[in-house]
């Protein structure tokens, strides 16, 4: 396999004493989180039957067409309100989770509360038509015009529609990030546009206490958790800490390096490896969020990203100017060394997904020659950090293999084509020899990871050991 290898020395031969950091949220939390939301869909079934929901079943075939559009409302309403707190950037759920795992429950979500919404609509619209005996337009008509709140529920689901539509993979290919990302927020309107229906004509509210103290308790909860940890906490963080642009530098003609510096910045409750929304007050688009890694470990006083042109949001950052305030929320992600098994790394990165790994390199506790770095490239000028890596490998003694090249064709693979004669899991095998003795952190775009996790898991690599965060939307 053609490749180039720099091995670290380091200066010193004094070892190391690896403590790792304990974890801060427990294994349990992930299932005490998912019991919690499927005992809130659970809640909502019990109002229901207390609601006399089965009853209504029996009662002809209007009640049941009806009744049942009473649960899938209900459920769906629920299921709505999961997907909000799920995605509300609160600390413990996202150090439980992870980004990718959490967008993947969160769309999961998503869509059926979506669904369970298309079928209540459509239950409620049939059993109302059957009972009134009249004719369906005609029907719809009333409900739209004469029930209470319903023209901002049409609103409401316009936006639902909208945001579920813009999440399937195909279209959110076809968009760009910022754009996704200002559509989904319409997620809030069709969620605030539905509670003054639920509210004035929703037969749980009008006839039974419980049912308005669980479903104003949901809300509460729900808008609470967005408004302190998508609001408040970015515009506290922003203001106590102050930051600014210091220097801008282009590392190759289309990758960019931002560092930024402010107050205090050691108050953050930051790892090396994790990430930002940044917003930089530099003009019109300065309200479009855009994340990005730290490519450095985070200082007492300095935050460092390294963003590729990607679209607008990075290809602004070479624009930027020194002074120019930024705007953070985060920081998010959880592909740190908090949960380390043993006391050897290695690093597998492709493309731009050296940035987190970088700062991993120079921030985690390892002895001299326990860290190896595989950093795969199209060309040799790709490789973004070279001499800074190189640096930091004679420094703390680590062995970094480049591989570079163009793909294998006709194979899913994490390796150039001059590596084709081998398996994933052998080439692995032979740049990491000892591979189940490491931990092995994986960040690149999402095809060459999956390869790139496979690899290491058919060498032999326990699951525990593999660390990796998707960041895709």
């Amino acid at each position: 396999m053609t490749q180039t290898s720099t091995r670290g020395t380091g200066h010193s031969s004094r070892p190391v004493h690896v403590r790792l950091r304990t974890r801060r949220t427990g294994r349990w939390w992930p299932e005490a989180i998912a019991m919690a939301c499927w005992a809130s869909v659970l809640a909502v079934v019990a109002l229901w039957l207390s609601g006399r929901g089965v009853q209504l079943l029996g009662s002809g075939p209007g009640d049941l067409l009806t009744s049942l559009g009473r649960l899938t409302g209900l459920v769906a309403a629920d299921l709505l309100l999961i997907q909000v707190f799920l995605m509300a950037r609160v600390p413990m759920i996202e150090r439980s989770y992870g980004q990718d795992e959490l967008a993947r429950r969160h769309r999961l979500v998503g869509f059926w509360s979506f669904n369970l919404l298309l079928a209540h609509i459509v239950l409620i619209t049939l059993g109302y038509t059957l009972t009134d005996h009249s004719g369906l337009l005609s029907e719809i008509w009333t409900i739209v015009t004469s029930y209470g709140g319903m023209l901002l529920a049409v609103a409401g689901t316009a936006a639902l529609t909208a945001v579920t539509v813009t999440s399937v993979r195909a279209a959110r290919r076809a968009l760009r990030y910022e754009s996704w990302h200002l559509l989904h927020l319409y997620a809030y309107l069709g969620v605030g546009f539905s509670v003054p229906h639920e509210i004035w004509t929703g037969s749980d509210f009008a006839t039974s206490s419980l049912a308005r103290v669980y479903w104003w308790s949901a809300y509460a909860v729900a808008a609470g958790a967005v408004l302190v940890f998508r609001v408040w906490l970015p515009l506290w963080r922003t203001l106590r800490h102050g930051i600014t642009v210091d220097s801008v530098v282009r590392e190759s003609p289309d990758v960019v390096t931002v560092r930024m510096g402010g107050r205090g910045l050691h108050r953050l409750p930051v790892r090396a490896g994790q990430f930002f929304i940044f917003r930089f007050l530099d003009g019109p688009g300065w309200s479009r969020g855009n994340p990005f890694s730290l490519s450095a470990a985070p200082q007492h006083d300095r935050l460092q990203i390294t963003a590729k042109d990607l679209g607008d949001g990075s290809e602004r950052l070479a624009r930027l100017r020194p002074g120019t305030k930024v705007m953070i929320e985060g920081p998010y992600g959880r592909l740190t060394g908090e949960h380390r098994v043993g006391d050897k790394v290695a690093m597998l990165a492709c493309g731009i997904g050296i940035t987190p790994l970088r700062a991993l390199l120079e921030d985690l506790p390892y002895r001299q020659g326990d860290a190896v770095l595989v950093y795969r490239a199209r060309s040799e000028p790709d490789l973004v950090f070279r001499a800074e890596l190189e640096q930091l490998a004679r420094r703390r003694g680590i062995t970094v293999h480049y591989l570079t090249g163009s793909r294998i064709p006709d194979r899913d693979s994490w390796l150039p084509w001059n590596a084709a004669h081998l398996s994933d899991s052998e080439a692995l095998a032979r740049l990491v020899p000892r591979l189940r003795e490491y931990d092995v952190f994986v960040c690149g775009p999402d095809a060459w990871m999956e390869a790139a996790s496979a690899a290491a898991l058919d060498a032999g690599l326990p699951p525990a050991q593999l660390h990796q965060e998707r960041f895709t939307w």
